[in-house]
């Protein structure tokens, strides 16, 4: 067991670790270095891992495999008790039990949680896609339970900061619509476009019967969307909100996604000043702000 290893932090050590293990032994009869195979019953499955669901057709596909050649990669275990928790390989364990075999290959590492968490992110991220909401939620664990940042994941993960931001903030849209994302009724994209709906549930609804592109969904918000502004603006304010410059509501965007809540900004007519608006629809939502605040 690799107890002296270094600590590793998040990203560039456990990607290298998951490069380690990226390509397949030869044979399952010659363990690679510091590989052990061990009772496939005292190998636990991670309660952190950020895989939701693991479909039946790709799975009954690796068993296939699995009877006719084996595991040929090992998994990544570390040790709990007198057991084993798997830091990556759940669905090669998973095929393995129905493939009914008795023990399995795996490298064991003696990982703290938050590496056990990275690995198992990078694994899915780097392996088999998580749908969006899967990965958001993976996103969002590292930083409530470690204190990362989204640059920090950003760099580490090869991922731009605003697909961290935009994905975190799917996570404030209701769980009947995140359910649509999850089972691919809506894209991320619609989803994202939803996300300052006054009633995001019935539009996703509209969305999906109408089989409505990213752009057309984008639109029909802006339309639900046309009266809110008179409950903020009056007179000339109004009708400053109505023609906004491209780069204002780039910017507006841009800030949604840094802040997870609807920003609104709006400028004083021949003048430098104007107001930025905050617009949080849960307290959750405000504690996230501040958090993010208080941080930066």
């Amino acid at each position: 067991m690799a107890s002296n290893e270094k600590k590793r932090g998040l990203g560039r050590g456990l990607s290298a670790l998951m490069a380690d293990v990226a390509e397949p032994v030869a044979t399952t009869t010659t363990p690679g270095a510091g590989e052990q195979r061990i009772p496939i019953e005292k190998i636990k499955p991670n309660p952190n891992q950020p895989r939701r669901q693991f479909e039946a057709g790709p799975l009954e596909d690796l068993v296939a495999s699995i009877k006719e050649k084996g595991v040929l990669q090992p998994l990544i275990v570390r040790p709990i008790g007198d057991d084993y928790e798997i830091v990556a390989g759940e669905r090669r364990w998973r095929a393995a039990q129905q493939a009914q075999l008795h023990d399995l290959p795996v490298l064991v590492r003696d990982f703290s949680d938050a590496e056990v968490l990275e690995v198992a992110i990078i694994e899915n991220i780097q392996r088999a896609d998580l749908n969006p909401m899967e990965e958001a939620a993976g996103y969002k664990q590292l930083m409530d339970r470690f204190g990362h940042t989204q640059e920090k994941m950003a760099e580490a993960l090869g991922k731009s900061r605003s697909h961290i931001a935009n994905l975190l903030r799917l996570l404030h849209l209701p769980e009947s619509v995140q359910g649509f994302v999850i089972d691919g009724s809506l894209s991320a994209g619609h989803a994202r476009a939803l996300i300052t709906a006054d009633d995001p549930l019935a539009l996703a609804k509209k969305v999906i019967a109408g089989n409505l592109s990213v752009r057309a969904t984008e639109a029909l918000v802006k339309k639900s969307s046309g009266d809110v502004g008179k409950n903020i603006f009056t007179g000339s304010e109004k009708r400053s909100a109505a023609q906004k410059d491209a780069d204002t509501r780039a910017l507006e965007d841009d800030l949604s996604a840094a802040t997870g809540v609807k920003v609104t900004l709006s400028h004083k007519p021949d003048g430098e000043a104007g107001t930025l608006t905050l617009q949080y629809e849960t307290l959750d939502q405000l504690d996230d702000l501040c958090r993010r605040l208080s941080a930066s």
